[in-house]
């Protein structure tokens, strides 16, 4: 079998979580004998070499609909299905928090798609997408899939509930690389006992509330990431009102990562969504307790194993974070994280997604 992934045109110049998905989706299918190929929305394809595209992002319907239309190929759709509805209209600030109010997520973004267009020149594969929208395109391209393959239950019913599809449906869990436990990382001092968030640091990650909570109590807070584009503002005022305890790290290199994993208490991620937080998986696996937001989907990933915040209260980041550091770390989530939730279990769900296709 030979698949075309095809994802946005930007998934290596501003990676993130979607990112590492595919790479190691393609890696573990490569291993089991599949031969995958990824490309970027604005390239060409030959379409004729493929049994099966596997598109990705499904809120990005401008960069998926040409290629349906040109290929005529069977197709699937790894829907990562974010809704941003709660940051933008309670936490944004300025002129996109008043649109927010005033237009509906999907205009939103089709406005998106349109000024990526004229600012950054961001292809739009079919002309179609601007007389029928976005919701109307999502709608089209999840109707017409062979079948949907989302991160969780939560991510479908979401997915279902916003835009009325009834379509089939394979649950793709995402994972961690159990590469990661066959090497012990060495501990190290300076992050002993500290307080873990990694991450872009953007709005939606909500790092600025994380700091208000955290400040100048008896933790050492490290912040690991690089401000998001567009995000600097933000990454300013997180360092403005920081206290002594915290520390913005920037990027560490994997080897470093794995070994503030492997010292550190706690890893938390306040953010106003999330699908899964394929680092708090990687900080569960290695050793961290984990503190989640209650927005998204993570109950479906986290729900009896790790501490949940509401990130707009930063009492309840506050009650989570402690509660946390009081408790032993439960090696039983670190064995239902390797029995659950690995890519090469991503892969081998994948796969079997595949087959099940009539059209293949």
């Amino acid at each position: 079998m030979k698949v075309a992934f095809i994802s946005r045109s930007t998934l290596y110049l501003s990676p993130g979580g979607d990112t590492r998905q595919i790479d190691m989706t393609a890696k573990y299918l490569r291993v089991k004998g599949v031969e995958v190929d990824i490309f970027l929305a604005n390239q060409s394809i030959d379409y004729k070499q493929y049994d099966l595209l596997h598109f990705f992002n499904i809120i990005r319907p401008a960069d998926i609909l040409g290629h349906i239309f040109k290929s005529k190929k069977p197709y699937v759709v790894s829907t990562i299905f974010l809704d941003y509805g709660d940051f933008e209209k309670t936490a944004r600030s300025g002129a996109m928090k008043w649109l927010n109010k005033v237009f509906s997520a999907d205009q939103i973004e089709y406005s998106k798609v349109i000024a990526r267009r004229i600012l950054n020149g961001e292809k739009i594969s079919s002309i179609r997408y601007l007389w029928i929208g976005q919701k109307k395109a999502i709608k089209y391209i999840a109707n017409h899939a062979s079948v949907l393959l989302p991160n969780s239950e939560n991510e479908y019913k979401r997915l279902q509930s916003r835009y009325g599809i009834v379509s089939p449906y394979h649950v793709i869990p995402n994972g961690i690389d159990a590469e990661l436990t066959k090497v012990m990382a060495p501990k190290l001092e300076k992050y002993k006992n500290a307080i873990l968030c990694v991450a872009r640091i953007e709005g939606r990650k909500n790092q600025l509330n994380l700091v208000r909570a955290l400040n100048g109590l008896p933790y050492k807070v490290y912040i690991i990431g690089k401000p998001s584009p567009n995000n600097q503002a933000y990454y300013d005022e997180c360092k403005r009102v920081a206290a002594n305890n915290i520390f913005f790290q920037g990027y560490i290199s994997d080897e470093e990562l794995q070994s503030a994993y492997a010292s550190a208490k706690i890893h938390i991620l306040p953010s106003y969504f999330e699908t899964t937080g394929l680092s708090s998986l990687e900080a569960a696996v290695l050793g961290c307790n984990i503190v989640v937001s209650d927005k998204g989907d993570t109950m479906d990933y986290f729900k009896g194993f790790a501490w949940f915040c509401d990130p707009d209260n930063l009492e309840s980041i506050r009650f989570a974070v402690n509660e946390a550091f009081k408790a032993p770390y439960n090696v039983d989530f670190r064995n239902y994280i390797l029995s659950h939730y690995t890519w090469e279990k991503a892969a081998d769900e994948t796969l079997l997604a595949y087959h099940n296709l009539t059209l293949l």
